[in-house]
């Protein structure tokens, strides 16, 4: 069941049919107000069961306030670039930033839950790495705003910040079908995560587009780790090299990394006998040898929009939600033409 949206100072203002200065007049006594128009404003607080939000005044006061940032881990550059742009957005705000790292604590979600309550923050950024969040966090939302971060959870009715996954995943595609590859395989993420779902369905339009049944084309399980991409291109190189993929195009740049290492230690080459494509655009893809195709996605400004997306939350305005940030294919050296052309 989806719980339902907190009321703001624009839904009282809307339902008063006054301006949202002149509801802020009423609920902070700081300016005249009409008796009948501040009984209609009463009237819709009541209504809609309105209560202000105290961290939206301290906001406004600029005094500190404090949110949290739940995140898998750091050792991802994905992760720490968008951690790096929640904490950029609030501290230009004064507002402090409590970062939860369950895989790190190995604390139970209840036990995070409990955490963050006891730290009082006012809202929650949730970057999940499974693909579900935890009931206990999800609870949070029920006293705060709860903003997702490149995700999207079914069932779930919270803002969200995201990158065109499926765009991104289809152009690379598209990019790696022009270099006349037409045995390809995918390193798919966890099949449970709306990124991961995203990118596979990108990878498949664009098999579609070139007339390759996308049924065809295999999908190894990943998990957006490095180790399985090494176990992904271990599976595929124990296939006799006549069924064996010229191109492998991998859900992250980590999987893509662990893909390109495992062809190393078995005496393969990156692009001359199998070429890789990754998905974050990491920094250090740029930096690997043979440099890493990838797709770029704005990590910096997707954790600055959602840091500001909670803060108009606790302000009670209308948060900027709209459409998802652009991705963009980064051609590098990973890719070429297969061996036998």
């Amino acid at each position: 069941m989806v719980s339902r949206r907190r009321p703001t100072m624009k839904d009282v203002a809307e339902h008063a049919n006054v301006s949202i200065s002149t509801v802020s007049y009423v609920l902070n006594d700081s300016g005249p107000v009409a008796a009948e128009r501040r009984n209609r404003v009463l009237d819709a607080i009541r209504l809609l069961d309105y209560s202000p939000n105290e961290s939206a005044r301290s906001l406004k006061r600029r005094s500190a306030s404090t949110v949290a940032m739940v995140v898998p881990d750091l050792t991802n550059q994905f992760f720490a670039m968008v951690a790096e742009g929640v904490h950029r957005a609030a501290s230009a705000v004064d507002v402090l930033v409590v970062l939860v790292l369950p895989d790190a604590t190995e604390l139970p979600e209840e036990s995070q839950a409990k955490l963050l309550r006891s730290q009082r923050v006012d809202g929650v950024i949730y970057l999940s790495g499974t693909g579900s969040m935890p009931a206990a966090i999800y609870d949070l939302a029920r006293s705060g705003p709860v903003v997702l971060v490149d995700e999207q959870i079914p069932g779930r009715d919270l803002p969200a910040v995201v990158c065109d996954s499926r765009r991104g995943g289809r152009e690379v595609a598209a990019h790696v079908l022009a270099q006349d590859h037409r045995r390809l395989a995918v390193v798919g993420g966890p099949p449970a995560l709306w990124t991961a779902q995203q990118r596979l369905a990108g990878y498949r339009e664009a098999f579609a587009g070139a007339g390759i049944d996308p049924d065809s084309v295999p999908v190894f399980a990943g998990d957006y780790r490095q180790e399985s991409g090494y176990a992904a291109a271990t599976e595929i190189l124990s296939r006799p090299e006549s069924e064996r993929p010229t191109a492998l195009l991998c859900a992250n740049d980590l999987m893509a990394i662990g893909a390109m290492q495992c062809l190393r230690d078995n005496g393969l080459s990156v692009p001359g006998d199998m070429s890789v494509a990754g998905f974050d655009d990491q920094p250090i893809s740029s930096m690997l040898t043979p440099a890493l195709t990838s797709v770029r996605q704005p990590a910096y400004d997707m954790g600055h929009r959602a840091a500001r997306v909670l803060f108009d939350l606790l302000e009670g305005r209308e948060p900027d939600t709209t459409g998802p940030l652009p991705a963009e294919v980064r051609i590098r050296d990973s890719v070429g033409p297969p061996k036998e052309l």
